[in-house]
């Protein structure tokens, strides 16, 4: 599909401790609100090539098989990442890098994506919108089956060290090809919002549990092996001592390493869509339930009360 968006073609994917800093940085000059101007660029990584290595690292993390041929369901993220950082820590894009909460995501996957396959990345911010807490901003990553190039054991081109432009165009996905795996991830910046802007309380009733059918111990250490794996060291998931920096008494961890680990113990289709919403942070070490049951997934605490995670599995297209 043609579009007049600007895109920036990537010649490798962008490291993401500098993108860290510089959103630490930029952020207190941050004034968030839903109706702010915010990225129009596309960012496209063509030629990626899947690093095996880490990908068996973020399989035994999450409890995926290791060694399948197909990708797992939630690993296109983990690839997608490092370009949404570039956009997010940006000086154009209008939320603070501090802060950010990933609220949901909705994967589609339409087809299963081999280990050793090529692949084209185009990741871009597709709006804001208000909260009833802040604004919201939604991200969306595609991936395109990419043109052939050798098969094998291989790294992501440009997995380290600083990506660069290798020029602008006006067509997204150079390759012609429709997504064969796209996501959309919402972010919320927490500020104070105007009756004008400020939606109306959700009035629903908290879910009721699941079927409890797994109780899984979480080491203090989940965090560090699921960063070490994705390449996000967000120091609110690392140690204890960072993330009493930014509020919480132990680490956390990552929201998706939660989805990724409910989806491995529930099995997604070839072709599958995802849906889960990011409820409460897990404290990390500490004891989680895991539920489901008709097609839905969930995490809870321990004693089964506190809702961690949510979300929902069908294949796709729907019946």
């Amino acid at each position: 599909m043609t579009t007049t968006t600007p895109a920036a073609t990537l010649t490798g994917a962008p490291a993401l401790a500098p993108l860290l800093a510089r959103g630490a940085l930029l952020s207190p000059l941050k004034r968030p609100r839903p109706d702010a101007d915010f990225p129009r660029t596309r960012l496209v990584l063509p030629g990626l090539r899947i690093d095996l290595a880490k990908l068996a690292a973020y399989e035994r993390v999450c409890g995926f098989v290791t060694g399948a041929d197909a990708l797992p369901v939630t690993y296109p993220h983990v690839l997608g990442f490092p370009l949404a950082m570039r956009l997010m820590s940006g000086r154009d894009f209008p939320l603070p890098l501090l802060g950010l909460v990933h609220t949901s995501i909705t994967v589609t996957r339409r087809a299963p994506m081999p280990a050793t396959g090529t692949y084209e990345l185009t990741v871009y911010v597709e709006g804001l919108a208000a909260h009833r807490r802040g604004t919201e901003a939604s991200v969306v990553t595609e991936v395109r089956p990419g043109a052939a190039a050798g098969r094998g054991a291989a790294s992501a081109r440009g997995a380290t060290g600083t990506a660069g432009v290798a020029g602008t165009a006006g067509v997204v996905g150079a390759t012609g090809a429709d997504p064969v795996w796209e996501s959309r991830s919402t972010y919320l910046a927490r500020h104070r919002t105007t009756a004008a802007h400020a939606p109306e309380e959700p009035s629903a009733e908290p879910p009721a549990p699941l079927p409890a059918l797994a109780e899984w111990p979480l080491g203090g250490d989940v965090g560090r092996r699921y960063a070490a794996a994705s390449g996000d060291r967000n120091p609110i998931h690392l140690h204890p001592l960072t993330a009493r920096l930014f509020g919480f008494p132990r680490a956390i961890a990552h929201g998706m390493w939660t989805v990724a680990r409910c989806l491995a113990e529930h099995g997604t289709p070839d072709a599958a869509a995802v849906r889960a919403r990011f409820r409460a942070p897990v404290l990390l070490p500490g004891t989680v339930t895991y539920g489901a049951g008709h097609g839905r997934f969930e995490m809870r605490g321990g004693d089964g009360r506190r809702l961690h995670v949510s979300g929902e599995v069908a294949p796709y297209p729907a019946a």
